[in-house]
């Protein structure tokens, strides 16, 4: 059951291959299913498909080369308006972000979390070229695709950083 924690891993090579409806609304819907305060869920996400849009994410993201071969990303955005306490809406959509992360390896898709926040420069280039609202605040680009590389599950766990009762 944790195996799908386990073996995510960045993609940064994408086959080339579309994903499925069926495949990108489960993503999105287990995205959905994140834990917000007080279950505001201010997330909004714009689903990119045509490649003009992919090279147009490329030219103001400066880490997003594997958008040259992923057929589709996700930008994960939050509705300041709809947020529990000012700032939150950045817990509530990394939280939705995790959850699509793992919801795609699980349907054995590949992801890549870029980060937009907290680039004030780069929030406002997304801001303009998907016309968003004043109130909504890019998080991050999320590549999605079918995997085109293999990678190993490194050993991650350090019991060093684990502290009982305190520090």
């Amino acid at each position: 059951m944790l195996d799908v924690i386990y073996k995510r891993r960045s993609i940064r090579k994408y086959q080339n291959k579309p994903v499925e409806e069926e495949k990108l609304n489960e993503v999105l819907k287990a995205a959905m299913y994140a834990p917000s305060g007080m279950n505001k869920q201010p997330w909004h996400f714009i689903v990119c498909k045509e490649r003009k849009t992919l090279d147009e994410v490329q030219k103001i993201h400066p880490y997003s080369s594997m958008l040259s071969s992923a057929p589709c990303c996700i930008i994960v955005a939050g509705d300041t308006k709809m947020e529990h306490a000012k700032g939150s809406y950045i817990q509530d959509c990394a939280a939705a972000v995790e959850n699509l992360l793992l919801a795609a390896c699980a349907l054995e898709l590949g992801t890549c979390w870029l980060g937009i926040y907290p680039d004030k420069t780069r929030q406002e280039q997304f801001k303009k070229l998907f016309n968003m609202p004043s109130d909504i605040e890019p998080l991050c680009v999320v590549a999605l695709g079918y995997p085109d590389e293999k990678k190993d599950m490194p050993q991650r766990f350090d019991q060093s950083k684990v502290h009982f009762e305190k520090w």
